[in-house]
């Protein structure tokens, strides 16, 4: 790659495209240690209502995640990334001046929807430049760099605050997104030459979202996917309160929390080593009937309420298993939905992560609402959407086998 059309080495180029997806971890996984002092200040008597903080951000993403892309091809990638930036800063900036949790609200929606540009778009870079196994290793490493984020984005949260207060933490997206800009403006030519690019045709996207949505099998997975993904939000929107009030772990959340996302991680690892073996319908299957299995024993017998310490470790084991979950599923979910859509793959990719993203957000939102100083609400919205999206994952296999006699 470099040369004096491309000047960067593919290890620069792996780590700018690391730092572009990383916006999206640690726009949400930071935020976690301010939610207490955000909800004292901006909404004391509704505090329950904090973590749409994070769920506000998701829902701006999936809506930016359906047109960025799309843009992309038809206007270059640097223009879009540009564009983007700027608008997740702006929103950035409003959500640091907010006096309101209602204002916060609204500038988070914004703040996703801007990055949604770099992390979308960075995708349809590392294609414009690389194909097959040489761009899967790519993303591979991309994602095994991407993986540390959320690891460390909770206790870099707790020193800024520390250091700032809560509002320190948006003028920190800001540097943080600044300095991906300026490193991408600097380093990084455009990669989609004007002769390659496509105009937006309303009737070519119209063609394309009806044949996504007419695919029962796509369809399934798309919703399967909402829901593994509503699990996970779901998660976030409360592991912060459920440490704090639950298991009064407060000083200690960002290492344990840190500690939990390193060892789910692994995931993709165990991910590669099984899929070949079970198939990606399968292991989505039995991932979340070990889900369902597991979410029945913490309710029946309550291991989460045991005395100290050992309802604490059974939360932390149920954390770890959930976030361990998304990485055996969210994956496989997404190639399942586009194994048929090769000839349409952009629009495809857009329009499953855009819906997926947008009715995952809409399912969690709720959820964060519920809290009630037990993990019970928590527990039992992650069994009902486990159990729904088993019996969606069976449905789907017998689709296959009709599909396959017939």
């Amino acid at each position: 790659m470099s040369s004096p059309a491309f000047p960067m080495s593919r290890l620069e180029f792996v780590c700018l495209i690391a730092m572009m997806f990383a916006t999206i971890a640690f726009s949400i996984d930071a935020m976690l240690p301010a939610l207490p002092e955000i909800a004292g200040e901006l909404s004391p008597e509704l505090a329950h209502r904090a973590p749409l903080i994070l769920t506000a951000f998701v829902l701006g993403m999936g809506i930016g995640t359906f047109v960025a892309g799309p843009l992309s091809d038809a206007f270059g990638r640097r223009r879009i990334i540009f564009i983007g930036a700027a608008l997740y800063c702006a929103a950035a900036f409003v959500a640091w001046s907010s006096a309101s949790l209602e204002v916060m609200l609204i500038a988070r929606i914004v703040q996703g929807l801007g990055a949604s540009g770099p992390r979308i778009v960075s995708v349809a870079i590392v294609r414009d430049l690389y194909a097959g196994r040489e761009m899967a290793r790519i993303v591979s490493i991309v994602m095994l760099i991407f993986t540390l984020i959320p690891a460390i984005a909770p206790l870099l949260g707790s020193f800024i605050i520390a250091g700032f207060g809560w509002r320190g933490i948006f003028l920190a997206f800001i540097l943080f997104s600044l300095l991906s800009i300026l490193w991408m403006g600097a380093r990084l030519p455009e990669t989609l030459a004007p002769e390659n690019r496509r105009p937006l045709r309303l009737s070519l996207i119209w063609a394309a979202l009806t044949e996504i949505f007419t695919h029962r099998t796509v369809r399934l997975s798309i919703l399967v996917q909402s829901l593994a993904m509503a699990m996970l939000f779901s998660m976030l929107m409360l592991v912060q309160p459920v440490y704090y009030e639950v298991y009064d772990r407060a000083e200690s959340f960002p290492y344990w929390f840190g500690v939990v996302a390193l060892m789910a991680g692994t995931a993709s690892i165990v991910n590669a080593l099984l899929v070949v073996r079970y198939g990606m319908r399968r292991l989505v299957t039995i991932t979340l009937g070990l889900q369902i299995i597991l979410s029945c024993l913490m309710l029946v017998f309550g291991l989460g309420a045991l005395p100290e310490p050992f309802g604490f470790a059974a939360f932390v084991v149920f954390q770890t298993c959930l976030f361990f979950q998304a990485g055996l599923t969210l994956g496989n979910l997404n190639a399942i939905a586009m194994e048929p859509m090769g000839h349409i793959a952009g629009m495809a990719a857009s329009v499953v992560s855009a819906v997926s993203t947008v009715l995952a957000a809409a399912l969690a939102s709720p959820v964060g609402l519920l809290f009630n100083g037990t993990i019970t609400p928590l527990l039992l919205a992650i069994l009902t959407m486990a159990a729904a999206g088993f019996l969606m994952m069976l449905y789907m296999g017998r689709i296959e086998r009709q599909m396959t006699e017939g």
